[in-house]
């Protein structure tokens, strides 16, 4: 009885939804969606570089406050926020299938992108970054574009990549700050879900 959809997002193929929601440090409301996924692939609606669309970004919204008629508010420091041809709520985006989304103990955002055909990779989110889906995968261009990225186009390089010899599907993970095993503090752990490898 007290639920309130805060945001309906369209969703035009059947996979690439993405994961999960977490609350930042600062109170906000984080979460990633997909390109939309379809067959072959290769963000076929364009739509990671489209500032003006939800899917494949990261948003960040405010579950405490209300802007205009949305059910949820614009934090006023959000990268594109009052920007024309851009989205408020977009926080980073040129994601794929970001996975799993998780802050660290010093603040950090951390993002596990699910890739195509080449590689799987791990982000450090910044605000506003590009992280190059779909004109890039990993440190590569993409094959399957044969169009340049816009201009002065600045995409973000992943923190770790690998490649499908060693996984096809990242899911995770966390920054490890525990006690019991020394030696991965500050590591981030995460796991490939079709290898079964963490």
């Amino acid at each position: 009885s007290t639920e309130r959809v805060l945001l309906e997002v369209l969703l035009p193929y059947w996979n690439h939804h993405s994961g999960n929601l977490v609350f930042g440090p600062d109170g906000m409301l984080y979460f990633a969606i997909g390109d939309g996924g379809g067959k072959p692939g290769g963000d076929p609606l364009h739509w990671a570089q489209n500032l003006f669309v939800l899917n494949a970004k990261i948003l960040r919204i405010d579950v405490d406050k209300r802007t205009g008629a949305r059910e949820y508010g614009i934090p006023s420091d959000n990268p594109f926020a009052g920007k024309e041809a851009a989205r408020d709520e977009v926080y980073a985006y040129g994601v794929r299938n970001p996975w799993g989304l998780s802050f660290d103990a010093e603040g950090g955002l951390w993002c596990a992108d699910v890739g195509q055909d080449l590689f799987e990779e791990i982000n450090l989110i910044e605000k506003g970054g590009n992280y190059g889906w779909s004109f890039r995968e990993g440190f590569q261009k993409f094959p399957v574009r044969t169009d340049e990225p816009p201009p002065g186009a600045a995409f973000k390089d992943p923190v770790f990549v690998y490649d499908h010899t060693q996984g096809l599907s990242i899911t995770g993970g966390v920054v490890y700050r525990g006690s019991k095993f020394p030696s991965l503090r500050g590591a981030y752990v995460y796991g490939d879900w079709a290898f079964g490898r963490i």
